[in-house]
């Protein structure tokens, strides 16, 4: 997918002149909207046994668009196994009001999956109703 393409090569941009160094680069092909994705384990491990200390991601959206997910993400930032959390479309520090912040958009990813749910749902009844 050309978006995906797009945001990887502008994550290593971002990357570079930021001076970050990336240890592992996961691609995940399911959906954030549901908890219990293989490539986020995966990252979460790495975390967890201190290879890495941070996330360099396009958007917090990129990360989870379901509450299990985002939680996690707090949680590590809460027990210092995430340090640094780097966006380039998205402030985050590791303060109080930082993680106040990105609960509040994890909350807006979750809306948006949550929403679209609805309003797909809502013109697929419409349609049967047309007889289409």
């Amino acid at each position: 997918m050309l978006s995906i393409e797009a945001q990887l090569i502008e994550l290593q941009e971002y990357a570079a002149k930021e001076k970050l160094e990336i240890v592992a680069s996961f691609q995940e092909a399911k959906t954030a909207k549901e908890p219990g994705r293989m490539k986020f384990a995966e990252m979460l491990a790495i975390l967890e046994s201190g290879k890495a200390d941070g996330i360099i991601s396009w958007h917090p959206d990129r990360l989870a668009r379901n509450s299990v997910d985002g939680g996690k993400i707090i949680h590590f930032v809460d027990r210092g196994l995430i340090k640094s959390l780097k966006f380039p479309t998205f402030w985050f520090e590791p303060t109080p009001q930082g993680l106040f912040m990105l609960s509040v958009a994890f909350g807006q990813s979750k809306y948006f999956v949550d929403n679209l749910r609805e309003n797909v749902k809502r013109g697929l009844r419409q349609k049967i109703r047309n007889g289409v």
